[in-house]
């Protein structure tokens, strides 16, 4: 099993970390400056044009993709690859935007390029693959267990050559942010179907009648950039053109929208574990409490050490997942994705919480991002799948090898 990365990836992931020190770590002051400035956390501050557009001058672009067509702009990368680029984007909480890989784009263009018309592609698929626009999906549901995808009750149904659309949804990642344009929604075109093939996916943008922010959700009571609100649906007819891939696709399609989502956030996740490490060992080196640093205290160290430890056994999950998922596919990686899904997150908030405490006070104020690196990653063991519907699908799996035959009654 070849867990390194390939010499073209190799090349690629220096470039990065070059950037990242070069342009991304010195100007995240100027970047929540620039917001507070603005006046609302959803505003777009100048210095991430700037740095979005020297990233896409050196080609560092869309490297989430590994499967573009040549003639379509960005870097063709094994998953393995891209393991090691997100975990350095994720250090830092607008990287992965300067360098067009931010959730939730990034799933929302495997979904166009891999079920698109030629027509939807022209309209969203490119603008968003030069970040000219943003977008946002919609399948959360406040009055349902969203955790199961056939539970969604946002009604599409057609008429004519319309589809008209009623329903509610929340905690739409990025639906407030100015340069959001289009909304994949979720949605029952056929409550009567195959329990599995109800749902269908439509494009629908963002400005469109019938389409209201009801309200912003805040998390943890942080208010992040592109917000994650509630949106009614109330009548809101788009046409039959819209609807993506086939009808009662939508559940088999978010399927393979959520396999690389999920991965990437894990990715991403090792990278803030990383980063809370190494704010914790050099804040242990400076803070002193009863006469020495803390960090010749024996508690401290063991901290340190079985964050070196845990990091290190789940970045090997991780790779060992996108390896899979190059050899085998998404599909057959499926036990390796829910896996690390669970385990990603738990580290990182293992090691984050030991890191606050280490800072102290500060560790859970606005000067350090600790604390705002903690929601972030708590929501993680709620999205994309709670930690215990990925534990009962490793378990049935793992059943299943010791009896063919089980199955839930």
């Amino acid at each position: 099993m070849e867990l390194s990365p390939s010499p073209e990836g190799q090349v690629l992931l220096e470039q990065v970390r070059e950037f990242m020190a070069e342009h991304i770590y010195p100007n995240e002051d100027t970047f929540r400056e620039q917001i507070k400035e603005a006046g609302s956390p959803h505003a777009f501050p100048p210095i991430l044009e700037e740095l979005k557009a020297k990233a896409h001058d050196k080609g560092l672009w869309n490297m989430f993709l590994p499967h573009l067509n040549p003639d379509e702009p960005g870097t063709r990368l094994s998953n393995v690859d891209y393991a090691y680029v997100a975990e350095e984007l994720g250090k830092v909480s607008f990287a992965s935007e300067v360098f067009n890989c931010a959730a939730p784009d990034t799933g929302n263009m495997e979904l166009l390029h891999l079920f698109g018309t030629p027509e939807q592609k022209e309209r969203w698929l490119y603008p968003l693959l030069e970040s000219e626009i943003r977008s946002s999906f919609a399948m959360t549901e406040p009055d349902v267990a969203s955790s199961d995808a056939t539970n969604i009750q946002t009604s599409m149904v057609r008429e004519g050559d319309e589809y008209v659309i009623n329903g509610r949804k929340w905690f739409i990642s990025g639906a407030e942010g100015e340069r959001c344009k289009v909304l994949i929604v979720m949605g029952k075109t056929d409550p009567e179907a195959s329990r599995h093939r109800q749902q269908s996916m439509i494009l629908v943008p963002r400005d469109h009648p019938g389409v209201e922010i009801v309200r912003t959700m805040k998390v943890f009571g942080y208010e992040d950039r592109g917000g994650h609100p509630e949106i009614r649906f109330d009548n809101c007819r788009v046409p039959v053109d819209n609807l993506l891939g086939e009808e009662g696709g939508g559940f088999a399609m978010s399927q393979a929208r959520l396999g690389p989502g999920r991965i990437h956030h894990c990715m991403r996740s090792i990278g803030v574990a990383e980063r809370a490490l190494g704010l914790m060992v050099d804040r242990a080196l400076v803070r002193v409490p009863f006469g020495k640093p803390v960090a010749q205290q024996s508690v401290i160290q063991n901290w340190i050490a079985e964050a070196r430890i845990e990091i290190d056994q789940v970045r090997l999950l991780c790779l060992k997942a996108a390896y899979m998922m190059d050899t085998v596919g998404n599909r057959g990686a499926a036990t390796e994705i829910s896996a690390i899904k669970v385990a990603a997150p738990n580290v990182s908030l293992k090691v984050l919480d030991r890191a606050i405490q280490v800072h102290g006070a500060m560790g859970v104020s606005q000067d350090t991002p600790l604390a705002n690196m903690y929601a972030h990653q708590r929501t993680l063991r709620l999205a994309d799948g709670p930690d215990e519907v990925h534990k009962m699908t490793i378990a049935r799996r793992e059943i299943k090898k010791h009896d063919p035959d089980f199955r839930m009654t």
